[in-house]
């Protein structure tokens, strides 16, 4: 998560608490180390934000501190919601909580949308528990322009290895999509997510590359997607 939306996010947990907060209680949500929260505090408050307490008390936001609110009309927050909810059925555990997170500090503000529900089937929940590949990891991969190694079980070929240059994610009521150059077949392959038993990010990179690929792919495939042989 950028600085930028972590400071955000920091001032949100203090002003839905109704005690102080721990570094350590903080770093754990955000998924940092305690001295990022700390150095995270000490730029808040060098912004002048009321962020009282110190190191093994507890962090709080003074009251009274408000954000500016979000101007949605009615119908754009009917569409946010349904957008939002429609996340859990992406199976993207990441997505969802990020998904989460805007629906509450929208619900700061405005009136929630409880009669506009979505049904939440969809794609599986990527749980690494049950050995499901995290889609967090491979948007992580396409964002940053990042080869994967992935083993890959289709029902024609069976069990294989790949290495892939991913290029993006496509999300389908029923599964989701990886669309990539296979260095292993030398073009462009789509695979499903739910037919991935492991997948490493490795070093070697590719984004010189990236764009060209991406371009290529969108002229060469269009939306006319099928499943990796």
């Amino acid at each position: 998560m950028p600085r930028t939306g972590r400071l955000f996010e920091i001032i949100q947990i203090l002003r839905s608490s109704p005690a102080p907060v721990r570094a350590e209680d903080l770093a754990e949500k955000l998924e940092v180390s305690k001295r990022t929260i700390y150095r995270d505090i000490s730029a808040l408050q060098a912004m002048r934000t009321p962020v009282e307490g110190e190191a093994g008390i507890g962090y709080m936001l003074r009251k009274g501190y408000d954000l500016p609110p979000l101007n949605f009309d009615e119908e754009e927050l009917e569409a946010l919601h349904v957008g939002l909810a429609m996340l859990i059925r992406t199976g993207d555990g990441s997505l969802q909580k990020a998904a989460e997170r805007v629906s509450h500090k929208i619900k700061d503000v405005h009136a929630t949308a409880d009669w506009l529900q979505v049904a939440p089937w969809g794609a599986p929940l990527d749980d690494p528990e049950l050995g499901c590949v995290s889609k967090a990891l491979l948007r992580k991969a396409v964002r940053d322009s990042r080869k994967l190694r992935i083993t890959y079980v289709s029902p024609e070929r069976g069990e294989t290895s790949r290495i892939l240059r991913p290029l993006a994610l496509i999300y389908h009521i029923e599964c989701t999509m990886l669309a990539a150059w296979c260095e292993l077949r030398g073009g462009f392959r789509h695979f499903r997510t739910d037919r991935m038993f492991a997948a490493e990010m490795l070093d070697g990179g590719f984004a010189p590359q990236a764009g060209t690929l991406r371009k290529l792919w969108m002229e060469q495939e269009g939306w006319d997607f099928a499943f990796a042989p």
